[in-house]
């Protein structure tokens, strides 16, 4: 229940802060860019690797790819749906995609110990974006009642998925555990550098390469 509420109330939060205050674009990147290292680095050594010790390099490495392809897909086909449309819309869309691969994963990771690397990077990740496109959305005429209920529904999707994954796995061996492990770890790293590095990168300036090291030092630090 803790890892679930970690996980997917920062959006909630992130909207409520949003409809009252807009916070500097650069802060926003900032958070972005932190938030970023931290998942590179949560995939690397508490999705990749325990998947590649326990199921092998083939079944670690096709179930990666077959989750950076399923993402993709599954980007582009919400891409086209979501042209035109108020950036906002496009966020809340984007950070739920996002954070379905990321939530499951959590969820998996709690048949074991949990991984608190990867909980901190899904709340670092999900809290500037949801502030941020709370703003977007009260720009394109959203009221503030509309838009925390949005972002509300999303938290209890996002939610769902952590259990989702804890529960649909529970008693699975090491072996099996590896393909969701590393399939969610595809999708993850395949939406950090199709969302979130874009997102910093393009309004962040000279702060993002430190927060940037920040972000994998926590993230590595926390898998130890």
């Amino acid at each position: 229940m803790g890892y679930a509420a970690g996980a997917s109330l920062p959006l909630l939060a992130g909207a409520l802060i949003g409809v009252r205050w807009r916070p500097p674009r650069q802060l926003v990147a900032t958070a972005l860019a932190y938030a970023a290292r931290a998942l590179i680095a949560s995939v690397s050594f508490e999705l990749f690797e325990t998947s590649y010790r326990s199921g092998g390099a083939l079944r670690a490495g096709l179930s990666f790819a077959a989750g950076a392809l399923v993402f993709v897909v599954a980007d582009y086909a919400l891409d086209r749906k979501t042209a035109g449309n108020p950036t906002g819309w496009a966020l809340l869309a984007g950070v739920t995609l996002d954070g379905i691969p990321e939530n499951t994963a959590l969820g998996v990771s709690l048949t074991e110990a949990g991984s608190v690397a990867l909980l901190v990077a899904v709340f670092a990740s999900n809290f500037p974006e949801a502030l941020a496109g709370a703003v977007s959305m009260q720009d394109n005429g959203r009221s503030k009642k509309s838009v925390v209920s949005l972002w509300a529904g999303a938290t209890v999707l996002l939610a769902v998925a952590v259990f989702v994954g804890r529960f649909a796995f529970a008693g699975a061996s090491p072996e099996t555990l590896a393909l969701p492990l590393a399939f969610a770890g595809g999708a993850v790293l395949t939406s950090v550098i199709d969302t979130l590095a874009p997102e910093a990168f393009s309004e962040g300036g000279p702060l993002i390469a430190l927060a940037s090291a920040a972000g994998f030092v926590t993230g590595y630090m926390l898998s130890l």
